[in-house]
């Protein structure tokens, strides 16, 4: 939402002929949380936290107490009933009699605790939602809340909006120490009226015995700070005018170097994502950047994602040993010996180029970048009220070197073998392109696709999926897609030289010029211009750069009525060859496939199928397994070998040419 549309305010959603699909308190506590999680304003990307306390009767006749929570890994937006972990009321309760418990010690006690060991972990706030004498408790971050705690009279604020209604606690690091701070300031501060809980610098509780009644009040303390910000000129902050502040061009290779660079320092490649909202333009231009962004995030909550602070401009090296150094300052804060994180950014806000997200995949940096505009946001509304004010570093760096986020280091995770990689493929709509686009997004890459195919705008819903309809004759065209993969997503590491034309079968004396040329434009001249404007881009690929040419069978064996394909094909092969050599010293590989009798494309009809079959005396099914090994070739099989040759096992393989066509005669 670009911050010069001025946001609503805060209201109930809630909707009677809706809630009559949602019988039962469980189902309540559902359909509220989804219209919580709706709100981003409210929660984002998993944050927050509700729950809803119930009786059951288990297998013995007893009846238990059960908490049912958010369990780890749901978010509230789209929260099924499965989403939530029933753990027992007095385990939750005994355990928040402990003086003492480590995080890592509580994670394992609440899995111990649930009734149901197929459901998900329960959220690290469950002791403090069972602490709270209410059925129904909601949690979230209200940005207009954060913008009041995030100023030097933070507390002030809060006590003028929220009154004698809610309490409120100090900033304790979320965990156990905070459901125990709790459970101490709740009960001395509380009262019979009280509907809400303040966590400084955290969030805000609502709590009540329907599921309706909990969800308005949290609305209603929302819409109460939004109505501060109003009275004190600090709700519609706008951004500056977008005329003159247009990005320019060519910034393709800018990004790709500056992907190659944090990469580097991540040590491993990374996707960046390039805002196309004005805002963070305008956020990166303001003439107090360093001041306000060096203050720190707007909850401690967000340093997993954005990291404490962004990178201002393009000094990775700076940035990094600055990083390295804040970690050395605050290491010892732990008791325990600390894993350092990468010292890569995972926010930039750079005056040419806008503000850019960093994240292992395309989610993550989406993620980082609807945070972070978020906390441009809040940031803005803060400045208004007096100034921005964070946690101290110190208290953020707890929260990014949490005991249990640093477990998940220690046990180790397996990536995609291309994580946080760029592939664009051409002719991606259908056939063999479409099977490439899901090959490579099932291994982990962040995937462009191009075709003439209006269709290609929704081959695929992932987010780390980008089809753009182009003509990849036409190169103005070609230009404007690398520039989009680039913003996108930061970069290119694999190309995949896919689309083509197959004309109708024509003899050399009676093939017209026409229909040459027009083959030749799509299955040769084209990729001369696709790989020529790859060149800069996969140069600076953090693994290297790897290019796959889909050629065909007609190569090394050509047939009658084929001339101009399977010209314009071995003309390709023989680019990607003189390519190969020319591209070794910059790390890129160059590899061709030449498949054959791939018949689940869109050249292939049935009734084709049958008249080439007829044609040489077979069955369809006969026809389709015409080869050495007597099996079918799809194109789900062509597409694997295209992204096999972009892996580790062909890491040392450059200028090769694999046949994928069940072993060709002719070929052998």
């Amino acid at each position: 939402m670009p911050m010069s549309q001025v946001r609503a305010a805060t209201r109930s959603l809630w909707n009677d002929a809706e809630t009559r699909a949602f019988r039962g308190d469980l189902a309540q506590r559902v359909y509220t949380s989804r219209l919580l999680g709706s709100d981003q304003s409210l929660v984002l990307h998993g944050g927050g936290n509700t729950s809803v306390k119930i009786t059951e009767r288990n297998l013995l006749g007893e009846d238990v107490e059960l908490l049912y929570v958010k369990g780890s890994g749901w978010d509230l937006a789209t929260i099924e009933p499965e989403g939530f972990a029933p753990v027992r009321m007095d385990a939750l309760l005994a355990l928040s009699q402990l003086d003492e418990l480590a995080d890592a010690e509580m994670a394992r006690q609440l899995r111990i605790a649930m009734v149901d060991p197929a459901a998900p972990a329960p959220s690290v706030e469950a002791i403090l939602h069972a602490i709270l004498p209410h059925r129904f408790v909601d949690h979230t971050h209200p940005d207009a809340l954060i913008a009041l705690m995030n100023t030097p009279s933070g507390l002030d604020r809060v006590r003028t909006v929220c009154g004698d209604d809610v309490v409120v606690v100090p900033y304790v690091m979320p965990g156990f120490l905070l459901s125990k701070r709790c459970a101490q300031e709740f009960p001395r501060q509380s009262r019979p009226g009280t509907v809400g809980m303040v966590l400084m610098h955290h969030g805000l509780f609502t709590f009540a015995d329907t599921a309706r009644e909990s969800y308005e009040r949290m609305v209603e303390l929302v819409a109460r700070a939004e109505e501060h910000l109003r009275a004190n000129g600090a709700w519609d902050v706008g951004v500056p005018s977008p005329d003159g502040m247009n990005v320019e061009r060519e910034r393709r290779k800018q990004l790709a170097t500056l992907r190659h660079d944090i990469s580097s320092a991540a040590g491993r490649p990374m996707i960046l994502s390039t805002s196309t909202n004005p805002a963070g333009l305008a956020f990166a231009r303001r003439a107090d950047v360093a001041r306000v962004a060096a203050s720190g995030p707007a909850t401690p909550d967000h340093v997993i994602r954005t990291k404490r602070v962004p990178m201002l401009g393009r000094d990775i090296e700076g940035y990094s040993a600055a990083y390295r150094a804040y970690f050395e300052e605050n290491a010892g804060r732990s008791s325990t010996r600390l894993t350092p994180l990468d010292p890569a950014p995972r926010i930039v806000l750079d005056p040419e180029l806008g503000l850019i997200s960093v994240g292992e995949s395309a989610s993550d940096a989406r993620i980082a970048e609807d945070i972070y505009l978020h906390t441009i946001e809040t940031i803005s509304r803060a400045e208004r009220l007096g100034a921005w004010q964070a946690l101290p570093a110190g208290e953020i760096f707890d929260v990014e070197y949490w005991e249990l986020e640093q477990a998940k280091l220690r046990t180790g995770r397996s990536s995609p073998p291309f994580a946080g990689e760029v592939a664009l493929i051409t002719g991606a709509a259908s056939g063999i392109g479409r099977a490439c686009v899901d090959a490579f997004l099932e291994r982990g890459a962040a995937v462009v696709g191009l075709d003439v195919d209006a269709a290609i705008t929704g081959a695929s819903n992932s987010t780390a999926y980008l089809g753009i309809e182009c003509d990849i004759t036409i190169e103005d065209s070609v230009l404007a897609a690398f520039e989009a993969a680039a913003r996108t997503f930061g970069g290119l590491d694999m190309l995949v030289l896919n689309a083509g034309v197959f004309p109708a079968s024509t003899p050399v004396a009676a093939l017209s010029l026409a229909d040459w040329s027009r083959t030749m434009r799509v299955n040769l001249d084209a990729n001369v211009v696709l790989l020529r404007e790859s060149h800069p881009l996969l140069a600076v690929a953090p693994r290297g750069g790897r290019v796959v040419v889909n050629a065909s069978k007609n190569v090394p064996a050509p047939g009658p009525g084929a001339a101009a394909y399977s010209a314009a094909k071995a003309a390709l092969t023989q680019l990607a060859r003189v390519t190969a050599l020319e591209w070794g010293a910059d790390g890129i590989r160059v590899n061709v496939v030449h498949p054959n009798a791939v018949f689940d494309t869109g050249l292939w009809t049935e009734e084709i199928l049958r008249e080439r079959a007829a044609s040489y005396g077979m069955s369809v099914e006969q026809y389709r397994t015409n080869n050495v090994l007597r099996v079918e070739v799809t194109s789900r099989d062509v597409a694997a070998m295209i992204a096999e040759m972009c892996g580790p096992a062909f890491a040392k393989t450059t200028g090769a040419q694999v046949p994928v066509d069940g072993g060709h005669e002719r070929v052998i």
